[in-house]
């Protein structure tokens, strides 16, 4: 061994350790929780959650920052070209991370592989509902009464190519109803205007609809799930209801700029997997309508990979677009 690679293995011997100590005491610094939503929607109140579990398991606040915009493609976008550091995490779904890639083509990067994950969070049921002044209280009724008005009904969504915009149209697809989109930057600011009855009908996520449902404020007539879910047993499906070949889910989970160091992101999937399973966290997320389902980074690389797979042909076929 020459003069040369002594030197540079004797480097190497001080590096590795002085890295290993930095991803021990990561974060060492506060760490952002991106939200590629508006504030008030089913990822924003996921994340609000967990960010207090993680500041006390960690010793850093973990802040909370909503970047609306393009169906989540702008704050999934500033994740992505962030700094590999385990400091900007992305609170990702399966709108923003599968369904707005695939209905609006090429974002100049693969979600797949610019944004691995660090783990699953939670199962996230899409629902139908209406506003109460809307008159319908199923599925058929609202069948019936959107084929009854002229120029169809608007129905409004989280954002363009979210699983609630996808929800909207394979159901006007399913059903040959006239259905246009409205699509706002986020479940809040969409459920404010359902409530107003600026809008008739929308397709949300049931932790965003629940709490106004709870008082009246809005009906839920359907579940968008292939089966009833666990956590209200008595809201059917829409296929229950007379539409068949319908099913959309949603889900939730937290993932990091490409190179992020493993250590760190088995830390925090650690971390996280802990949160979920106490009953502070995993409890309150039960009953805001969501389901914790804590996967593996790997797991849920490969449940992501799945749904692209499941969903790519359906988009195609159905010619579901960011222009519908």
């Amino acid at each position: 061994m020459n003069r040369r690679q002594v030197l540079a293995l004797a480097a190497a011997s001080m590096v590795a350790p002085a890295v290993a100590r930095a991803q021990d005491q990561w974060p060492g610094r506060p760490v952002t929780l991106l939200v590629p939503f508006a504030a008030g929607g089913s990822n924003d109140v996921v994340a609000r959650l967990i960010a207090p579990a993680l500041e006390q398991k960690f010793g850093q606040p973990f802040v909370v920052e909503n970047r609306p915009g393009g169906g989540g493609s702008l704050g999934m976008g500033m994740v992505a070209r962030a700094r590999p550091d385990g400091l900007t995490l992305l609170i990702s779904s399966a709108s923003n991370h599968v369904f707005h890639p695939l209905v609006s083509g090429d974002l100049g990067y693969d979600t797949r592989e610019a944004l691995p994950a660090a783990c699953m969070l939670v199962d996230v049921p899409n629902v139908l509902a209406v506003h109460p002044g809307f008159g319908v209280t199923n599925v058929q009724e609202l069948i019936a009464k959107v084929r009854a008005t002229r120029g169809g009904v608007s129905f409004a969504s989280s954002g363009v190519g979210t699983s609630n915009h996808l929800a909207g149209e394979l159901f006007r697809l399913r059903t040959g109803i006239d259905l246009t989109h409205v699509p706002y930057r986020g479940g809040g600011p969409a459920i404010n205007d359902l409530i107003s009855g600026t809008v008739p009908m929308a397709f949300m996520n049931l932790p965003t609809v629940a709490p106004p449902a709870s008082d009246g404020r809005v009906r839920i007539i359907a579940v968008c799930t292939a089966e009833r879910v666990s956590i209200r047993r008595d809201l059917p499906t829409v296929t229950e209801q007379g539409v068949p070949d319908y099913a959309v889910r949603s889900w939730t989970g937290l993932f990091a700029p490409r190179g992020t160091p493993a250590p760190v992101i088995d830390r925090l999937s650690a971390a996280v997997r802990e949160a979920l399973a106490s009953p502070q966290i995993g409890g309150r997320l039960v009953a805001i309508g969501s389901e914790p389902l804590w996967m593996s980074p790997s797991d849920t690389d490969a449940f992501v990979r799945q749904e692209y797979d499941r969903w790519a042909p359906v988009v195609r076929a159905a010619g579901i677009t960011t222009q519908g």
